[in-house]
Parts: structure tokens; sequence; C-alpha cells
């Protein structure tokens, strides 16, 4: 089956590849940008995969900037640029995302392999929607957010678990500190659910989900993050998110770090057939009140 490739994808891949074009040449931003009459700060944007190039003449233009006539290599381009216009699946859900946001839901729909640590809360992908609900519920009057902005985030947040289930789905392996499986988050009955819902979705031939324990002497990443792999063209990339906002890189010495750090986690976590098992003491622990 032909992988997937959206928008944001396409962005991302016509963007590595005019920066490569770029380079190649010997030309810095300034120049280039300058060459289609933009700003150096929208062609960067564009190089990242942030923006879309609006219009077909500018990325002509550029093409013929850089020297490049081939008109197979042209048709390809312009192709990439034709699919990067298309609308993103979040859409719908944009006006409720930061940019950084936005850049990663669009990639994550793409990714072959999706790689996550969490310390303080449940992965996104194995949360259910009313322990989604209960976090975004309990801080909506500290960050002052509206209840449409809640239910927004709560429909993103369950309609990205979707592909877990379509034909290609990619292969998630999320590992989980103790912590964030004993914060009590909307109640007892509610993360009974959760921890049900947690060992449903590790059932699935492509999931794994390890638990790193409290009295565990081995090494904690001190930051949440999730690496996205690609099966090709674009690089991989590690997003880390924070009170500050969602950012992304795919710098090959940091994604490399925090491919280090998840190794290290994995072997330092308990095996993930004794997840069930974990899950179910932790159920029997709950106050019953």
């Amino acid at each position: 089956m032909a992988a997937r490739r959206g928008p944001t994808f396409r962005r991302r891949e016509l963007g590595k590849e005019l920066r490569r074009l770029r380079e190649r040449k010997g030309y810095g931003t300034k120049e280039a940008a300058a060459a289609i009459e933009s700003s150096e700060a929208k062609l960067n944007r564009v190089e990242t995969g942030h923006n879309q190039l609006p219009r077909v003449r500018d990325l002509e233009d550029l093409l013929d900037f850089y020297g490049v006539t081939d008109p197979d290599d042209r048709d390809h381009l312009l192709m990439l640029h034709r699919e990067s216009l298309s609308h993103d699946w979040y859409r719908p859900y944009q006006n409720f995302l930061p940019s950084g946001a936005q850049l990663y839901a669009g990639l994550e729909s793409d990714a072959a392999t999706i790689r996550a640590w969490h310390s303080q809360v449940v992965f996104a992908h194995l949360q259910t929607e009313s322990y989604a609900r209960s976090i975004f519920m309990t801080s909506k009057p500290v960050d002052e957010r509206t209840t449409e902005f809640v239910e927004e985030n709560v429909a993103l947040r369950m309609k990205r678990k979707e592909i877990l289930l379509r034909e290609d789905p990619p292969e998630l392996r999320v590992i989980l500190d103790e912590a964030a499986l004993r914060r009590v988050i909307g109640g007892p009955e509610i993360m009974r659910e959760q921890y049900k819902e947690i060992e449903r979705v590790a059932a699935l031939d492509h999931v794994t989900v390890q638990i790193l324990p409290q009295n565990l002497a081995t090494y904690r990443s001190g930051a949440d993050f999730v690496l996205l792999n690609f099966d090709a063209k674009i690089d991989s990339v590690v997003m880390l998110d924070s009170a500050l906002g969602t950012t992304l890189s795919d710098k090959a010495r940091e994604v490399g770090a925090y491919t280090r750090r998840f190794d290290a986690m994995r072997e330092g976590a308990l095996a993930p057939v004794k997840t069930p098992e974990f899950l179910h003491k932790l159920a029997g622990e709950l106050d019953v009140d």
C-alpha cells in the first residue's frame, strides 16, 4: 500500500527540496527571497514546512533562480506544491491550536512510527474522552479558556486517535512514568476507565505501552517528548510540549539525543507484557469512596 502523504508532509518535503536547491547554488535566504519579492522570514517558514508558497508563479520563479531546467524535476516540485495547498485534516480545529501544534498534528498523521515519553499525564493517543476533558477543564479557569476551546481540543484529541485504527496505522510505542498514571485526573472512575483504555489500545498489534515504575533507579528524561519517524522523503522530528508551547526540531543532533533518551528508558521500563498487571494494580488501589 502506498504511503499516505498529507498537505503538511508535502509542504515539508517541498521546503526541504527548495532549501537543498538554494544551498547547492550557494544563495542565502535573503537573495532567494528577493527573487520572488518576499521576505527572509516567509521563505524560512516555507523551507521548514510551516507555510505554503501561495502562488505557482513564486515556485516557478524560485526554480528559475536556482537553475532547475529539467522538465521532470520541475513537474515533480509543481506536483508537491499542488498537494501542499490542500486542506489539512485539522483545519476545523486550527483556530484553537498554536502554530507549532498545527505543524505537529499534520506531520503526526503521516508518521511511520511514533515514540512518546510522558511523565505528567497519559499520552494523547491513549486518553479517553473523559480523561482529556478533565485535563482541559481543570486548567480552564487558570488559562482563561472558553468552553468552546475545551470541547474543540477534546474533539481534536479523539480525532488524532483515529490513525491507530486506519488500514495503514503507524507503529506507536509509548513509555509512561508511573507518576503520570497515579496522578488522579477527574476522579477514581475516570481513572479506572483510563486504565482500561490503555490496556485496550496496548493490545493492538502496532502499539506498545511500557511503564517506568517510580521505585526503579533508572534514567528518566526531565522533559516529555514525541519522536516522529517517516518512511522516506523528510527528516525525523522531535516535539517538545511545555507550558511555553510546542516546539519541533528536525536537527539530527537533537533527534539523536532524544532517541538515545527514549531507548534508555525503554530498556529500563517494565516489559510490555507487564503493563496490564500494573494497570490492574493501580486500579485496585484507587479510593472506592
